[in-house]
């Protein structure tokens, strides 16, 4: 058979080599930011063919903050068997929030620029193999309970931040053409820019209050799984024993950034190396957590950020974890 010719044959070429199209098929409704980094029209387009052939699809663009969130209540109180978020983790965060609590499963398809989630899952990374992956999970349909974290009222289910790591994706989710054209490096010059003009002189200060003490500091990480993020293929480990399946939080506090201090953390949250952050003098970690609380020393707000996405500016906020609150499928 001759190769195929075109996008739209390679899709139908996927779509015909699966097994045979007599079973029942699962209704499959496929939330799309259209806005993210590697999601296109005729990318969607070719997805949602190749995915007809196991699956009963609808697929619908999100149009503002928090849609996704709003269309999966809807999908939850309408029956639909399965959501796929096609997006960047943002979108990812929106679509668990409004699974949160309900037996509709969630699955995700690589549309940003880091896919923490799609990852964790065992997801490929590339799309039109992760489209082959959801496919074939329609001849494996198990779905399981994770644990979600909790940041005030909004879920997360990989890590949120306040500080500074808060105010560099805030930066970097401000231009986002940049963001999608060079990806983890203007993550890198955000946060070299937003730590120099922001926190070396006067930083925001918090006091988080967690297992039985109290500590202050200029940034905490709270991490409901682990990787915390990817740079490129590397992944970045900063908490100790995140585990989305364990009903526990596990956090670090970054005490001070000095140009003295920070040059010789770098090398430690690039060492992928499991406690390498955790034994850095200005760091402390916790494990085994069930709920802290972060407050502002000086009266300023300081920032929040839920699954790379920037959500605001608090005085105080409560951490919790809700265990199995989310359903998902991979």
């Amino acid at each position: 058979m001759p190769p195929p010719e075109t996008a739209l044959e390679r899709a139908q070429e996927l779509a015909a080599s699966v097994l045979p199209h007599h079973r029942d098929k699962r209704r499959m409704l496929v939330i799309v930011n259209p806005y993210a980094t590697t999601v296109s029209d005729r990318l969607k387009n070719l997805v949602v063919y190749a995915l007809q052939s196991r699956y009963e699809v609808e697929a619908v663009d999100t149009e503002a903050r928090a849609h996704a969130t709003e269309l999966c209540r809807e999908a939850a109180a309408e029956g639909y068997d399965v959501v796929v978020a096609f997006g960047g983790d943002g979108t990812v965060n929106e679509a668990a929030n409004g699974l949160a609590g309900s037996d509709t499963p969630l699955t995700v398809l690589p549309g940003g620029s880091t896919n923490v989630l799609c990852r964790t899952l065992g997801i490929p990374s590339d799309v039109v193999d992760a489209t082959e992956h959801l496919l074939g999970v329609a001849d494996r349909f198990h779905p399981a309970r994770i644990d979600l974290g909790r940041a005030g009222d909004r879920y997360f289910t990989f890590t949120a931040g306040i500080g500074l790591d808060a105010s560099v994706v805030e930066r970097v989710d401000a231009k986002p053409r940049l963001k999608a054209r060079l990806g983890e490096w203007f993550f890198t010059y955000a946060a070299l820019t937003t730590f120099t003009r922001r926190y070396l002189v006067n930083p925001p200060r918090v006091r988080a209050a967690i297992a039985g003490t109290e500590i202050e500091g200029v940034t905490v990480i709270v991490q409901n799984s682990d990787p915390y993020t990817y740079f490129a293929r590397r992944p970045i480990l900063l908490c100790e024993d995140a585990d989305s399946i364990n009903g526990r939080l596990s956090a670090v506090v970054l005490k001070r950034a000095t140009p003295f201090e920070i040059p010789t953390l770098i090398p430690r949250i690039f060492a992928n190396r499991p406690g390498a952050v955790t034994r850095h003098r200005q760091v402390e970690g916790f494990t085994d957590l069930k709920e802290l609380r972060v407050a502002s020393i000086d009266e300023s707000p300081f920032p929040l950020q839920v699954d790379g996405d920037y959500v605001g500016e608090f005085h105080e906020l409560d951490f919790g974890v809700e265990p199995a609150a989310l359903t998902i499928v991979s």
